[in-house]
């Protein structure tokens, strides 16, 4: 500057033309640094009107007492050495405020004519706030943008450029490739060799030419951990990082390892496929639905017998397979153990495609599978093939209604022999034999009893047992059975009741029902010496009768089958308590068919209470 003003401008001169100057300029002239020239973009810089040209900077800009510049002025004119600031930090007032400010500036010596003094010192500066306060919020977002990448819950790594640089990776992501941070800065191909030949490295390069992202499932990778090549699955994304031109310069990468979650489907699929090969390899037919009884699997045996080539709704296949006698019988009994969430049990004919107007016996069978939560999960079904043992139980209780029909006729001629014997046995004085025809009237008693059991299991196997319903005193009925059972017992018969009063059913069906409990509880409690009876009216207006006796008792899981048909109790007595086990099956028929239900109470070695309950009207 000094050769170009000794050259070719005054001092005077230069300072007009520093005024023109479309940059921030100014002269600052002595040792007190004299505002000799401000331009107005320095006015402006400062913040000050052109009134302070010709005090000193102090005085004009009185905030940089305690900042470095008058040091570095002072530095300036006295060594003759220029300073350069780079984003200088300023504290400037401007409006009556002090702002934070940031500058590039240029600070030269200022010489004599003489070229023997330096005289003063030139200002050349460019405000940089704006761009220092916009670089300072992009380096604290992506502060916080690397912290967030850090902290996040997923891998996630950066890709700058076409060669794929890694920028950034995570510890997760670090973990999951079995690498450390030393990776960082290499192309992904270097820091990850095994990568090389696997789709990722192209799928890569086709966000970053596409600008689209890219995103897999389960997507399989093979990776060095722990020294050995490994097989992993991951959920995961490359999306591309735009500039503000939209252009691509880097691909964020976010995965999820999901390894243990799809080796346990394949193991699951293993598995499914290793029963289904079981369930099709089965005799009988099963099916599962879902939580909400939708069918979504039949083994290979229903698609055999129904000849089906895929899933019906259950009513469509209902309506497709079913007797029409079974349909609405078997679709309402599904819909209330959907609404129960229990299982249930249903003997039903299916037909036959094979054969025309040709329907076969099968037992459906249904569970719910529930979750810890007592919600259903799933259902699972069976339908077996019982149609030679519906023949067979057809063509026995075929056989026992002919059988007993036969048994009657000279049975009770035998019971009026065996009357007639004892009565003129006893007119001759002759007990001792007069005591055998009793005993064999005894005999027929009870042989009559198990035929007329017979029989009523025909009728009732055969839907021919009837209710001949009407208004009968329950109370009554209860008093005249207990005579009758005492007379022929050494227990104790104890009635606890209430009062009932009439009820409408079957008179002579009932008291067959309350002779079979008390009979029973007699039988089974030979070392005590009392049962107990009560009957009362529930709140439901149901009559309730109950049989209590201090037998045997019955294992709790077997209490449930004692109304089965045959099921006998067993154990080291059973000998002792002879029958066919009809007894409560037809008492159960005959309380089920008036409309009420019978069940059990029972605690082993302690005794039982057997009770049914019915409807006192009608239409309870």
């Amino acid at each position: 500057m000094k050769n170009f003003i000794k050259s070719n401008i005054s001092q005077d001169s230069l300072a007009l033309l520093l005024t023109q100057a479309p940059i921030a300029l100014s002269m600052l002239m002595g040792d007190d640094f004299v505002i000799k020239v401000a331009n107005p973009q320095m006015l402006e810089l400062w913040g000050k009107q052109p009134e302070i040209i010709g005090l000193r900077l102090i005085d004009a800009l009185p905030e940089i007492k305690d900042q470095p510049f008058l040091d570095i002025l002072t530095k300036v004119k006295k060594t003759g050495n220029p300073y350069k600031g780079y984003k200088h930090l300023a504290f400037i007032e401007r409006n009556g405020q002090t702002k934070e400010c940031y500058f590039d500036f240029i600070y030269a010596p200022i010489y004599n004519d003489e070229e023997s003094e330096i005289i003063g010192v030139s200002v050349v500066a460019t405000e940089t706030t704006e761009q220092v306060l916009t670089e300072r919020k992009v380096e604290e977002t992506e502060y916080k943008f690397k912290n967030l990448i850090k902290e996040s819950d997923y891998a996630i790594a950066i890709y700058k450029g076409e060669n794929f640089i890694i920028d950034l990776a995570n510890d997760k992501m670090l973990k999951s490739w079995g690498k450390d941070s030393s990776i960082i800065g290499k192309r992904i191909e270097e820091g990850i060799p095994e990568l090389v030949g696997q789709a990722f490295l192209g799928l890569l390069k086709n966000v970053y030419e596409s600008g689209k992202t890219y995103s897999a499932k389960e997507d399989r990778a093979d990776l060095v951990v722990d020294g050995k090549l490994q097989t992993f699955y991951y959920n995961f994304s490359y999306q591309p990082l735009k500039n503000h031109n939209g252009e691509v310069y880097a691909i964020a990468n976010v995965a999820v390892d999901v390894t243990d979650v799809v080796l346990a489907k394949k193991e699951l699929q293993k598995n499914q496929e290793k029963y289904r090969n079981l369930a099709d390899s089965l005799p009988i037919i099963i099916w599962t639905a879902d939580k909400n009884g939708k069918i979504d699997y039949y083994n290979k045996k229903w698609y055999d017998y129904t000849g089906f080539e895929g899933i019906d709704t259950r009513e469509k296949a209902a309506h497709k397979i079913l007797h029409p006698d079974d349909t609405v019988r078997a679709i309402n009994l599904w819909e209330v153990s959907k609404k129960n969430k229990s299982g249930y049990e249903i003997e039903y004919q299916f037909k036959n495609y094979r054969k025309e107007n040709s329907y076969e016996w099968f037992l459906g069978r249904a569970v719910p599978i529930k979750d810890q939560n007592d919600e259903i999960i799933q259902w699972i079904g069976t339908c077996t093939d019982i149609n030679e043992f519906k023949q067979f139980q057809q063509q026995k209780d075929n056989f026992l209604g002919i059988a007993s029909h036969e048994l009657k006729t000279p049975l009770t001629s035998l019971k009026l022999y065996s009357q007639f014997l004892e009565k003129n046995l006893r007119k001759q004085n002759d007990d001792k034999n007069a005591d055998v025809a009793r005993k064999m009237d005894d005999q027929i008693n009870k042989l009559t009893g198990l035929v007329n059991d017979l029989l009523d299991v025909t009728k009732i196997q055969n839907g021919k047992i009837l209710l001949n319903k009407s208004d009968f005193n329950f109370d009554d009925l209860v008093k005249e059975i207990i005579e009758e059972e005492q007379m022929n017992t050494n227990h104790k018969i104890h009635l606890e009741a209430e009062n009932v009063g009439n009820v409408f059913g079957d008179r002579h069906r009932i008291s067959q029902v309350m002779s079979n409990l008390i009979s029973n509880a007699i039988k089974y409690s030979p070392n005590a010496d009392k049962i107990q009876i009560t009957k009362k009216l529930t709140d439901k207006n149901q009559v309730l009768f109950c049989v209590k006796d201090y037998g045997i008792g019955i294992p709790q899981d077997k209490q449930d089958r004692v109304f089965e048909q045959y099921y006998r109790v067993s154990g080291s007595m059973e000998h002792t308590f002879p029958g066919l086990g009809l007894g409560l099956y037809i008492s159960s028929e005959i309380i089920k068919r008036s409309g009420g239900r019978i069940f059990v109470n029972s605690v082993e070695e302690k005794g039982s209470d057997f009770c049914f309950e019915i409807p006192k009207t009608d239409n309870p």
